[in-house]
């Protein structure tokens, strides 16, 4: 795609999913490179730097280098614009702190297997509009129905200009339509390689946002923004693909039809499900979701096409065989959300573990472990999974634990009681403004 002519939108993921990037233009887009001082990564979302070791004042807030991966190119939302995701490096080796570099090294693991890593990720979101006090309400819709389409459950047509817009972008969209609870949706974007799949979500969810705003409305991806309804996922449907392009996750032969592989990727979910749980749901807020009866991967529990487990395996075989797994909150990081299923899939191929039975189907839950009750506590089952901390790296996890940190203390010093599930204030406030 030939940058000539336009401007070129270039981009960043930093540690919490949000978008950092420049403007850029004439010979200087065409280069397709730009500098930012490295004090992004340690930056809460109210703007202030925490003691990142060598990301802050103790190394000078010197630049990272920034180099467009021209296959991200795509047309934009934006006229007479291209938008496109860089590589963050420092010093002339990958940025540890990046989330698309982290996400590289689990991919890589997997191909010094002989397996390419195949992602999908499903996207929920809420559509808001102003409450005239300020604030957001879900938009009104007495004609909502569970799997609606059409004029019935988007009146104002500002979700399909989003779909229309995205696939104008070049996003391989498959479906969307509203979900349960009234004002919330679901759109699918088709499976790719792992770092495009991420790179397509990282984009969709800012272009969503943003037509939003031209509706004058707001779209967040929150994982539970209201009391009364439930949450936003971020499913992830996975599988690896052979050196010859077929499914290794299918086995024709298997009464099944699944795998050995596909088995020990589902025991490695389950094995590490505790550990996994902050950087799949890397807000306050996600734990407001994550309660034992809301249809989401609280409890380390898998089943054949069962919506109540955390690992589902939804019925299609063949090339449509996958793994869906059920914890990520929607508006967890999609980088590092790909990179912990992909490494605690692969332990679970290297330790050879065995899977146990699936879930009983309408029974009470087969195991006793679940996701954290809280952020805090979930850091420590992140920093004692020392396997997964390795595979993501140590340098990102110590980061990642001390902006969350951050964010809980900031919590904890705003309410009263935080171990209460309901929704509160100061995360609307902290929170909406940008997932």
């Amino acid at each position: 795609m030939d940058i000539k002519g336009k401007r070129l939108r270039l981009l960043y993921p930093d540690i919490h999913g949000l978008e950092r990037g420049k403007y850029l233009f004439g010979d200087v887009a065409e280069g397709g490179h730009a500098a930012f001082c490295i004090g992004v990564y340690p930056l809460t979302h109210d703007r202030e730097i925490l003691a990142v070791p060598n990301a802050q004042f103790d190394v000078g807030l010197p630049d990272i280098e920034v180099d467009l991966d021209r296959d991200t190119l795509r047309s934009s939302w934006e006229p007479e614009t291209l938008i496109g995701i860089g590589d963050a490096t420092f010093g002339g080796k990958p940025m540890p702190l990046d989330p698309r570099h982290v996400l590289r090294n689990a991919v890589e693991a997997w191909r010094a297997l002989g397996y390419e890593p195949q992602i999908s990720f499903e996207l929920e979101f809420y559509l808001m509009e102003p409450d005239g006090g300020g604030g957001w309400r879900p938009v009104s819709l007495p004609s909502h129905r569970v799997y609606g389409t059409g004029m019935s459950i988007d009146p104002s047509g500002c979700v399909d200009d989003m779909v229309t817009t995205a696939l104008a972008c070049g996003f391989p969209v498959e479906s969307w339509g509203s979900e349960y609870d009234e004002a919330a949706y679901e759109v699918n974007i088709r499976y790719n390689d792992a770092i495009a799949a991420a790179d397509d979500a990282f984009v969709f969810r800012l272009l969503v946002r943003e037509m939003a705003a031209r509706h004058g409305k707001l779209a967040t991806f929150m994982g539970r923004p209201l009391n009364d309804r439930g949450g936003s996922g971020m499913h992830v449907n996975f599988s690896l693909r052979r050196e010859d392009g077929s499914n290794a996750f299918h086995d024709p032969n298997d009464p099944e039809g699944l795998s050995d592989l596909s088995r020990r990727s589902a025991a490695g979910l389950i094995a590490h499900h505790t550990g996994m749980a902050a950087i799949m749901a890397p807000h306050v807020n996600a734990y407001k979701r994550l309660q034992p009866d809301m249809l989401n991967g609280y409890w380390a529990i898998w089943g054949h096409d069962d919506r109540t487990v955390t690992v589902r395996v939804p019925s299609a075989r063949g090339e449509g065989t996958r793994l869906e797994q059920r914890t990520a909150d929607a508006a967890a990081n999609p980088y590092l959300v790909g990179a912990a299923v992909l490494n605690a899939a692969r332990f679970g191929v290297e330790d050879e573990m065995e899977l146990g039975p699936p879930q009983t189907v309408g029974g009470a839950p087969d195991s006793d472990v679940c996701v954290p009750a809280t952020l805090a506590e979930a850091l420590e089952a992140l920093n004692a999974d020392t396997r997964l901390v390795e595979a993501l790296g140590p340098e990102l996890v110590e980061a990642f634990t001390i902006l969350k940190r951050g964010e809980w203390d900031r919590y904890a010093g705003a309410v009263e009681d935080t171990s209460s599930t309901e929704v509160s204030d100061w995360e609307l406030r902290y929170y909406l403004p940008y997932y």
